[in-house]
């Protein structure tokens, strides 16, 4: 049998990615909407936009990492060893280093915090992969008004 403290990291990382796909889309839609050919060049449109998606990614690492820090402080869904005492500076960059998938291996979770750590690695490459073919396509915009 699943234990209690699984269920409630399952259904918190579940919200959680959720809540940063839903940020995700909507970044994407306000540079899409905000940012229209006409007002900038297209160089600075995608200056502006891989700017505004890098923005995009540290919104999500502190989600991530506001919600590590949440589960830690409780003391009852797991650790992160390698740190003593949970703190924000730590728990952001701990999802920093998931969420893009570096993963130094100075620190590791023990205990249901573990299924976070996973979905948010899975999360971190998705939406970087979602980054780098928006960029894609707004560079083959530019590149197609230059031929």
């Amino acid at each position: 049998m699943i234990a209690g403290e699984y269920l409630f990291v399952a259904f918190v990382t579940s919200m959680i990615v959720l809540m940063s796909a839903y940020v995700h889309y909507e970044g994407l839609r306000l540079i899409t909407d905000r940012l229209p050919d006409s007002i900038l060049h297209n160089r600075r449109r995608v200056l502006l936009s891989i700017l505004l998606l890098l923005l995009l990614h540290v919104v999500q690492i502190w989600i991530f990492g506001l919600t590590y820090l949440w589960l830690l402080e409780s003391g009852e869904y797991g650790s992160i060893e390698g740190i003593s005492k949970a703190s924000l500076v730590d728990s952001i960059y701990y999802s920093a280093m998931v969420y893009t998938t570096i993963g130094f291996g100075d620190l590791y979770p023990t205990g249901p915090i573990r299924l976070m750590t996973g979905m948010e690695g899975i999360t971190g490459l998705t939406m970087i992969t979602w980054s780098a073919s928006f960029t894609f396509i707004e560079m083959g915009k530019d590149w197609h008004n230059h031929d």
